[in-house]
This record gives structure tokens, sequence and C-alpha cells, in this order.
């Protein structure tokens, strides 16, 4: 697993870093936690606690390999495989039970997950500031100008009756008509050549997109409006995701942030682009009206190389070959999973987070399981990525729609170039959840020397 997540400046920092008592204090908690654990094994389980490992162990990987082969086949062996993985861990369960180890297992799992979390906020001071910069939101708009799409989000600009909010503070509203097709670019361009100083969107992530596109090339504040469905840009700039209408408290009470913007060739994204098995199948012309079913039945040949492209991706001397999902984000997400994707902290480091995964096999899947640096996931960060296939075009998923775009595809990021304008009181974001560094966890624990640079 090819990772670049921290710069050697950032992870110099940390290990030069004198730590504060109350690290000290939680990393020595997280390793008594442990060591307690282990020690509560030995005492009330003895030879049992070689079982406990044992089973455990095994239950999760047969879980894990049954879920692949669910994801992978059709027919008999997927629904047998489902049987499998729902068996595997109530069987881990009964014999725990029987061997009088169930109330052992519950105790240490629990000493684990305090360990664990003490030694998350331990790590958590280590992490350079996530807090994106806020400056102004001035001068105020005089024309406002904010596009709305009514069906966006299950209805959301009626049910919250934003446009008469919107209106009522001063702004022009655009409301998409969904009787025929709409480019809110150049709904955009126009509102900008008649004297509109500031553009926003209540709607799905692509369309905010669109118009954050052509906000960026004039320069002017962007407005984003809570309104989709997932809302995955709102989520990563702290905006209030059940009460779409706060975020017209931007307008007069606001403070600016600068986010970088996503390029897939000339096109603009502010989340993701997918390359691979979920861009196939969202292209597919079924997968609107039955998501799951289309997905299930598609992922089989995906996963055994007999559908889609074949991708080859080039990130400076790195070359990731034939994965099955690629995703390009702006800005890395949040690492801590399996497949290292939670949130965006920050929107301004002017990267590009790349992630590629090729699983094709159930003991590549139990390997990711057991945390083995294989080929199965590729976690990278770059200014520049370039993706060729075996076909002269392949399918896209750009923040959550389908498009088809010609290879070579170039993916770059343009630094702070959207001056988004977000309310003052605000959700905000939680802190990032840190890596889990245990070379660093003895360190602050006092049972290593200091080293000038510790591995991610």
């Amino acid at each position: 697993m090819a990772r670049a997540e921290r710069s050697p400046a950032v992870m110099t920092d940390a290990a030069d870093r004198a730590p504060a008592p109350a690290q000290r204090w939680l990393a020595r908690l997280s390793f008594l936690l442990l060591g307690l654990a282990v020690v509560f094994i030995v005492v009330f389980a003895g030879l049992k606690s070689l079982t406990l490992l044992a089973a455990g162990l095994a239950g999760a990987a047969v879980s894990l390999a049954a879920a692949f082969f669910f994801l992978s086949r059709r027919g008999l062996w997927r629904w047998l495989s489902l049987a499998v993985f729902i068996a595997a861990p109530v069987a881990v369960i009964v014999l725990y039970a029987f061997q009088d180890l169930l109330w052992i297992a519950a105790v240490v799992a629990a000493a684990w997950l305090l360990a664990s979390i003490s030694a998350r906020l331990a790590l958590s001071a280590d992490q350079p500031d996530w807090h994106m910069p806020e400056r102004p939101a001035r001068p105020p708009a005089r024309h406002p100008y904010l596009i709305m799409n009514p069906k966006s989000g299950g209805g959301k600009v009626g049910r919250f009756d934003l446009k008469r909010k919107a209106e009522d503070l001063g702004a022009e509203v655009f409301l998409i008509d969904g009787s025929q097709p709409v480019d809110v670019a150049e709904v955009a361009q126009a509102a900008v050549a008649s004297g509109a100083d500031l553009l926003g969107v209540a709607g799905g992530d692509g369309t905010q997109a669109r118009v954050a596109g052509v906000a960026a090339e004039h320069g002017l504040p962007f407005v984003v409006i809570s309104a989709g469905t997932r809302n995955h840009f709102a989520l990563d700039l702290g905006l209030d995701r059940e009460d779409p209408s706060a975020c017209l408290d931007a307008l007069t009470d606001g403070v600016e942030l600068l986010v970088d913007l996503g390029m897939i060739n000339d096109r603009v994204f502010v989340n993701n682009a997918s390359f691979g098995a979920y861009a196939e199948v969202v292209e597919s012309p079924a997968y609107r009206d039955d998501k799951l079913n289309t997905t299930l039945n598609l992922l089989p040949d995906l996963l055994q190389g007999h559908r889609g492209a074949r991708l080859v991706a080039r990130v400076d001397d790195v070359e990731i070959d034939a994965p099955q999902a690629l995703l390009v984000a702006n800005n890395p997400y949040g690492t801590g999973d399996v497949a290292g994707l939670g949130r965006r902290a920050r929107l301004d480091r002017g990267t590009l987070g790349v992630i590629g995964v090729m699983v094709s096999s159930a003991r590549q899947a139990v390997d990711l399981l057991r945390g083995r640096h294989g080929t199965e996931v590729t976690v990278l960060t770059t200014k520049k990525i370039e993706i060729t296939a075996d076909v002269p075009e392949i399918p896209v998923g750009v923040d959550g729609e389908s498009l088809s775009v010609p290879v070579p595809v170039i993916c770059t990021i343009r630094r702070r170039a959207l001056r988004v304008w977000v309310p003052r009181d605000r959700p905000g974001i939680p802190d990032p959840k840190p890596p889990m560094n245990w070379a660093r966890l003895r360190q602050l624990a006092g049972f290593g020397r200091r080293r000038t640079e510790v591995a991610a």
C-alpha cells in the first residue's frame, strides 16, 4: 500500500515537538488498557485464550471472504456466501458461549475500544491545523443570483421555502424547470453578464460544481445551499444539512473560505471523480430506477474483469495498473477505515487524494482485514494524475453524475480558486480522526527514543 498523506516536514514537527502532559498520559493509558486486556485473557481464559483469539480471527476472515463472494458471484454461490457471512459471527458467539468465553470477549473488546479511543486522543494533538482560514465576506453582495433545483433532495427547495427566503434577502432566484434540460453553467454566465456579483446553488453536488466553475472564472463569491440529496460538499464545508435555509445566512452574516477546485480535463469537480466499478454501475440505464439490483448484477463481471475498461493510472513515478475502482478527490479524504475514505477536514491544501482498489480474490479481501501492505489498496496524494485505458472513452462519475470521457484523462487541482461564503454561525466539522501510529504512540508514552521522522 503506497501512502503519501503526510509530508516529511509535518512528521518531523510532530516527532520533535515535546508532548503535552495530557498527551503523554493518554498514550500511557492506551498501552495500560492493552496490557490489561492481555492479562485478563491469560488469567481468566488460560489455554482457552488461544481459542478466543483463533475463533475471532477465523470468524472475521470467513465473513470478509464470504462478503467478497457474495458481491463477485451470482446464483447459488451468492446466496450460499450470504448465509456464510451471517453464520460465521453467530458461530463464533456460540463457541464463546459454550466455552464460557463470551463475557471475557466482551470485556477484552471494551478494553481494546477504550485503548483505541485513548490512543486517538493522544495522537490528535499531532495533527496540523485543520481549520480553514476565514476572512470577512465583504463587500456585501448587491446582486446575488441563486440557482435552485426544486426536485433536488426530494423537494427541499419547496419544503424549506428557499425561494421566498432568498428573495426576501434581495437575491434573484432562477428555478430549474424539469420539463427540459438546463445548462446551469450557461445560466450562471448569463447572470454574470447581467451584473450578478454572487452566485449560489440549491441543488446537488454536480450542479454545485458547474456553477462554482463559473464563479471561480469571474472571481465571484459562491454560496452553497444544502438542498441536495447527500450534500457532500456542504458537509465538508461544515454547513447545516438539516436546514438548508440556514445556509442563506451567508448573504447577511458570512465569512469567506478560499477553496480548491478539482479539474477533470476542463471540467470542475468539488468532491471527486470516480473511475472503474462505480462509474460503470452508475452509467447503466437501469441504475436510476433500481440501484441495488443493478449494482448486484453488474459487480460480478466488474470484480472478475469480464466487464469494463482496463485502467492504468500514473502519478509521478507510481503506476496503478488495472484498479477495479479509482477515486480522485479534491483534497484527500481522512483515513482510518479499510478503504481510506472518510471526510475532508480541509479543502484548501492544493492536493488531489488518490485511492486505487484492486481486490480480485477472497484472499486479497482477507489481507485487507489483516492490514497487510500489499497491492490491494493504493493511497497517494498528488497535484496531477493521468488515467489511460484500453478503450477510447471511459465512464466517469463526477460528483455523482455519469459522464463518458475520452482518454487520456488528466486530473489536476486549482488551489484556492473558489471564494465560498458560509454562515459565520454554522455546525462546522468534527476533529478529523488521526491515523494510528504505534511508533509515535510509544514515543509519546516515553517507551521509545525521539526520532526525527516517524512513518505514518
